[in-house]
């Protein structure tokens, strides 16, 4: 699915207009999302949902810094959240300065909430780079019964069949549109497979931190800003550990694309794109919805992915594909009609 990636052009990526829209875009939501309505039900949806959609693109950057540059995970993980601290600080300093601040009581919060950060982004880097873009894709969104599990065990919040069946017909929908139920796409690399069910277990762990610091009313933006700015300094000391893989120094690791443009621009576009709008969003939905109801909606990723490959690189749809992405969709529609049932409920 994903393979045409490698040798299309950047074209729309490195269009000045689009990346200028964007970053009109970004600093619209950071002036406007906040003053939403806690209560927004609806909106936190629509803000999940154009979440996703930008956060769609990822594994195809990763995928073309791994194959295309031989770039390591770790340097990727690296560089991408370093670049997400820094163009965030930057829209911050140019348009709402009251961002940096952060009370001190939340300073350990953000620790832990980097570090948590720090170890999902270099497990879901690391699993696209073992299994492929189809089976870590498939395996990090194990995140989303991993959430409404802890959510029931611990929290003791209700699961009910409507949750049940939202998450089993998104779960195989992304099995279907990433093309996983074929056993050629399932390498024999158990170790691959254990990283994998590791960063959805990451990111369920990333979607609690961020529920947490709704709850604590700590500004989204201001929590996806120091989330990276943590993450990328224990990202660099794990850089800073002996790698037997290869004989560079770490300096050279850390630098490995030397003087290629297109591969720095790539980064930053990373960094920009999917990094700050699509963990922007979904951290801002947050405040609005449960942790398990925006990972869910976030099952949308892959079908996403497919559209922007049949838009942008004339992929077509197989027809399991087309039946995969109704099943997320109708996982999605599963969950809404869930919602609004329970609101009735407690009004009658």
């Amino acid at each position: 699915m994903f393979s045409a990636y490698s040798n299309a052009p950047f074209g729309l990526l490195y269009s000045r207009i689009g990346l200028l829209s964007f970053g009109r875009f970004l600093i619209t939501c950071m002036k406007k999302f906040p003053t939403l309505p806690q209560n927004s039900t609806t909106k936190g949806y629509l803000i999940a949902v154009v979440g996703t959609a930008i956060w769609s693109t990822t594994a195809i950057f990763i995928r073309v810094l791994n194959q295309v540059y031989g770039m390591p995970p770790m340097v990727v993980a690296f560089w991408r959240d370093f670049f997400v601290a820094l163009s965030l600080g930057g829209l911050f300093f140019l348009v709402n300065r009251k961002g940096f601040q952060l009370d001190r009581s939340h300073i350990w919060f953000m620790l832990s909430y980097g570090l948590t950060l720090a170890i999902f982004n270099s497990l879901w880097t690391i699993s696209v780079k073992f299994n492929g873009a189809a089976v870590s894709t498939v395996l990090i969104y194990s995140s989303a019964a991993f959430t409404a599990i802890y959510e029931r065990w611990m929290l003791r919040s209700p699961l009910g069949w409507g949750k049940i069946a939202a998450i089993g017909l998104s779960l195989a929908g992304c099995i279907l549109v990433a093309d996983a139920y074929r056993l050629s796409v399932w390498q024999l690399n158990p170790l691959g497979i254990l990283v994998g069910l590791l960063s959805g277990a990451g990111f369920t762990a990333y979607s609690l931190f961020g529920k947490k610091a709704a709850d604590r009313a700590i500004n989204s933006w201001t929590a996806l800003l120091y989330s990276f700015v943590v993450a990328s300094m224990f990202l660099l000391l794990f850089n800073l550990l002996p790698d037997s893989s290869t004989d560079l120094s770490v300096l050279n690791r850390l630098l490995w694309l030397g003087d290629s443009t297109k591969g720095w621009l790539l980064l930053i576009l990373l960094a920009l794109g999917p990094s700050v709008g699509g963990y922007g969003l979904y951290t801002l939905s947050l405040q609005y919805l449960s942790a398990s109801v925006s990972n869910l909606i976030a099952t949308l990723e892959p079908s996403m992915t497919a559209v922007l490959a049949y838009l942008f690189i004339g992929e077509r749809f197989t027809l399991a594909q087309i039946l995969g992405s109704i099943m997320i969709l109708a996982g999605v529609v599963t969950l809404r009609w869930r919602e609004r049932s329970i609101r009735r409920k407690m009004q009658h």
